[in-house]
């Protein structure tokens, strides 16, 4: 994978850089930023409003990405696929509108511990509000989604919200089989799919998994920051009010009465992030023509390698599952007696980029019982070297800071 590196150019600006923080948010393509550019110089304007030829050309730009979302996830509908300003807006969208519709107090909504706060707070602050039950499903021990109890708390739930992949522990949720099982014992539960961390480098298929709503953003998959994805199936659209008040989502306004357009108009409320659009369109041609199968063998062959390396360090405690099958691009440990923003520090100081803290995952650390992790994130630009200089940072880092 190490010839993709030549596409960034933040690698040809900082030639010692070891970027391993595609978690937080990726680089971006040199083809990706000329696609922002060319909009910008060539044919910036409003859609879905001019009538003149740039602004035709805008609006068409627009709706083909609109499409080109639809394939790359696979829904039925290009109606079913909502720009977003990112995954976190998707799922306050769902909260605040599926959710204060038809949640109420006898209900129960369940998340998992190893939910982001972007999927673990909306739906616990909604549950707050309505008065209703909010249950949390455990990890076992090996990192992954504790399956028994996810099965018993859905049973007579009214929404479950949880990750493709767990952005801390790099578990990856088999979605398609966990829903198949949950639709057999809850047929009307709805389920929300954070796919942040798992658009960027799993192929989706959201008719075969079969969840209800779906989200990912689009800065982590190589495009610009500031746009994302909600799908939702076309029959909830449909029947769920609008989040946001504005233009273009209005078929006709009299002073008596307001009539909405339809999905998804009708929640593309505002002048779109329209160069963030079209950068994410650009970003999954780049995705589809290195091939999403592709992409993810290769990041989770540099997960196993980072795994394996860095289990040769005493003192080093690895989260989550150690299997490559099981794993994602993400790779977190903790280094005893050292805390971790003091091992991203010494990192830094070498040029290595790494995340730490709690990821925004708090209940999940708390569960954990530590306050906080090292994160280690592969992109397409990474290659073993980066591997081999981050295992050597980590000696140096044990060498200054770690009691003898």
């Amino acid at each position: 994978m190490n010839n993709y590196k030549k596409d960034f150019p933040i690698f040809k600006n900082n030639p010692e850089l070891i970027y391993l923080d595609s978690a937080a948010t990726s680089q971006k393509p040199q083809i990706v930023i000329d696609t922002i550019t060319d909009f910008y110089a060539q044919y910036n304007s409003n859609i879905h409003r001019g009538l003149y030829p740039i602004a035709e050309k805008a609006s068409a730009k627009v709706e083909e990405v609109r499409e080109q979302v639809r394939k790359f996830i696979n829904a039925r509908d290009k109606n079913e696929i909502i720009f977003t300003h990112g995954a976190t807006e998707g799922l306050n969208l769902i909260a605040y509108t599926w959710g204060d519709q038809r949640i109420h107090s006898e209900d129960t909504v369940v998340v998992t511990i190893m939910d982001h706060h972007a999927n673990f707070v909306p739906w616990q602050q909604l549950a707050k509000k309505k008065k209703a039950n909010f249950a949390v499903v455990s990890v076992e021990e090996n990192g992954e989604l504790d399956e028994k109890d996810l099965l018993q708390k859905v049973k007579n739930a009214r929404l479950l919200a949880l990750p493709y992949v767990s952005n801390v522990l790099g578990s990856i949720n088999n979605l398609e089989k966990l829903i198949f099982k949950i639709r057999k014992i809850n047929s009307q539960i709805i389920i929300v799919a954070d796919a942040a961390q798992a658009a960027p480098f799993i192929p989706i298929n959201v008719q075969t998994m079969d969840c209800d709503f779906f989200v990912f953003s689009g800065h982590k998959m190589y495009a610009g920051t500031g746009i994302g994805v909600l799908f939702g199936k076309k029959e909830l659209l449909e029947s769920i009010p609008p989040f946001l008040f504005g233009g273009d989502m209005i078929r006709e306004v009299t002073i008596k009465k307001t009539t909405f357009a339809d999905s998804p108009s009708k929640f593309e409320a505002g002048t779109l992030h329209i160069a963030g659009i079209i950068s994410l369109g650009e970003a999954i041609d780049f995705l589809q023509g290195i091939g999403m199968e592709k992409v993810r063998e290769q990041e989770q062959l540099l997960a196993a390698f980072c795994w394996e390396e860095l289990s040769k360090i005493d003192s080093i405690r690895i989260l989550g599952p150690n299997k490559k099958s099981e794993r994602s691009n993400i790779v977190s440990f903790i280094m005893e007696g050292v805390h971790p923003h003091d091992v991203a520090q010494v990192l830094a100081d070498n040029t290595i980029c790494v995340r730490a803290g709690h990821h925004c995952a708090m209940p999940l650390h708390t569960f954990l019982k530590i306050p906080a992790t090292v994160r280690v994130s592969f992109g397409v630009y990474n290659d073993q070297k980066d591997v081999e200089k981050l295992i050597q940072g980590i000696q140096q880092t044990k060498k200054l800071l770690q009691k003898k």
